[in-house]
């Protein structure tokens, strides 16, 4: 059974960071394109960063620059290193693993439940 468990969101004040943990259980995360959401309210969701199998990444331009996404393949764990955050940050956050190396997320097929980060100004 696949299952992806996020954790690592919280609290922040505004040029804050935030480091982001996925464990990955049922698959190996270094046999799959993983990815990191967000979603905030009212808004859809939008894909952030993504890294492949051998650790080629991409990134919204939305975070790039502030974020950071790896892997530890012996931890069988994604990450997603968020620095210099915005209020605009603020989202709930979701990763995600599938057999497509994009930011589009119905191209995901395994789904985390989140974590939250909020971040004040």
């Amino acid at each position: 059974q696949v299952q992806l468990v996020e954790s690592g969101g919280g609290s922040v004040q505004a040029g804050g960071a935030l480091r982001l943990s996925c464990v990955a259980s049922g698959y190996a995360v270094s046999s799959v394109y993983m990815g990191w959401f967000r979603q905030a309210p009212g808004k859809e969701r939008e894909g952030i960063a993504s890294i492949d199998r051998f650790s080629t990444t991409l990134y919204a331009d939305s975070v790039k620059g502030r974020f950071t996404i790896s892997k530890d393949n012996a931890k069988n764990t994604l990450y997603l290193e968020m620095n210099s955050l915005k209020p605009e940050d603020t989202a709930m956050y979701y990763c995600a693993a599938g057999y497509v190396f994009t930011l589009r997320s119905p191209d995901y097929n395994y789904w985390g439940q989140g974590t939250q980060v909020t971040v004040s100004s």
